[in-house]
């Protein structure tokens, strides 16, 4: 893939570009999207499909879990002597 020119994936994309990073044809996408199998909208007549929305959706189907938010505790100061 050395020297394949990256394209920047949009947050809200078209129908060719979701396919392209899916990686499956225009044609199934068009089908999942009409048939309410991948998270999409329409905007006027044209489907949408936000990459936040495919992302969470291909983690929920692959069963990959989500990375719970680690609490970091912020550093508590030393108490400090007083100047004199």
């Amino acid at each position: 893939m050395a020297g394949m020119a990256q394209v920047a994936v949009r947050e809200v994309m078209d129908i060719r570009q979701a396919s392209e990073y899916l990686g499956i044809s225009g044609d199934t996408l068009y089908r999942y999207a009409s048939e309410g199998f991948v998270p999409a909208f329409k905007l006027g007549n044209r489907w949408r499909f936000k990459k936040s929305l495919l992302d969470s959706w291909m983690d929920e189907k692959s069963g990959v879990k989500p990375v719970a938010e680690v609490a970091v505790m912020p550093k508590q100061r030393k108490p400090v002597g007083r100047a004199q």
